[in-house]
């Protein structure tokens, strides 16, 4: 059943990350339960659920992640039902991490390595995804319309993105020294670095900055939505840059800003 799984998930076009993860959740489950797909029932998942939360620790959102996985092989595939009484664990409710101006140009000014710099830049300025960041090939980028395009972003999206001017004068500095013919704008070898490499520079930027915030490639997106926000960019806007189809998604980031907090005065002051 896992390898029709597997099928299944690749003839409709899902990413390879989450055929991945999809697999990876779907095996856990058997391993734990002990009995085969077709003898499944509504109590096992469950059982499985508890196990997570109480025994595991996991949060929220990793267990919906889990549980989207079984939904799909035994609601999705084979007509099951068994997901009809139950209630997915609500998801906390944090806002997003934001980093400062200042604490991204520190960032940036704390590494000499220039395709890590050019990294931590792509990630603020243009606000990609790490996944989108990692896979942007050099032909996708038009530096003199300060534009790009994002090809197969998240739900197989193509979009458009800026380039800030600033951006576009370090990415032709970094392509005139760069040797070989690789396609990806973050080459190694014969293809692009990898999402935990992404991970790790940005982690190693931070810390050699001094940040004691917790800091992830997504800061850096949160980031650029929010000072947007704060410069007075329309929300539908953003929400064309991101990515995002529900708007509700990018609202978000109009709690995060506190531009306009700043400018109410306390009682206590008056």
């Amino acid at each position: 059943m896992i390898s029709k799984l597997k099928t299944e998930l690749q003839i409709r076009g899902f990413s390879e990350r989450t055929v991945r993860s999809y697999l990876f959740h779907n095996q856990k489950f058997l391993d734990f339960i002990e009995k085969q797909p077709d003898d499944i029932i509504t109590d096992d998942i469950k059982k499985y659920m508890a196990y997570l939360m109480v025994e595991k620790k996991q949060k929220p959102a990793s267990v919906n992640l889990a549980l989207s996985a079984l939904r799909f092989l035994y609601d999705e595939m084979m007509k099951k039902s068994l997901f009809v009484d139950i209630k997915a664990p609500k998801n906390e409710k944090k806002l997003p991490t934001v980093l400062s101006k200042e604490e991204i140009t520190s960032m940036i000014d704390s590494l000499n390595n220039k395709k890590h710099k050019l990294l931590i830049e792509f990630l603020y300025s243009s606000g990609l995804r790490v996944s989108e960041c990692v896979n942007l090939k050099i032909e996708d980028l038009s530096p003199n319309e300060r534009m790009g395009i994002v090809k197969n972003g998240k739900g197989k999206k193509d979009r458009n993105i800026i380039l800030s001017k600033k951006l576009v004068e370090d990415l032709e500095k970094y392509l005139k020294k760069r040797k070989g013919a690789n396609l990806y704008v973050f080459d190694v070898r014969n293809t692009h670095i990898s999402i935990r490499q992404a991970q790790k520079i940005v982690h190693d930027a931070a810390k050699k900055a001094g940040i004691q915030k917790r800091v992830f490639c997504h800061a850096l997106r949160s980031s650029f939505a929010t000072h947007l926000l704060e410069n007075g960019t329309d929300i539908r806007i953003i929400q064309e840059l991101l990515g995002h189809s529900n708007i509700q998604t990018t609202e978000r980031y109009t709690k995060v800003s506190t531009a306009q907090l700043k400018k109410v005065i306390s009682p206590f002051d008056t």
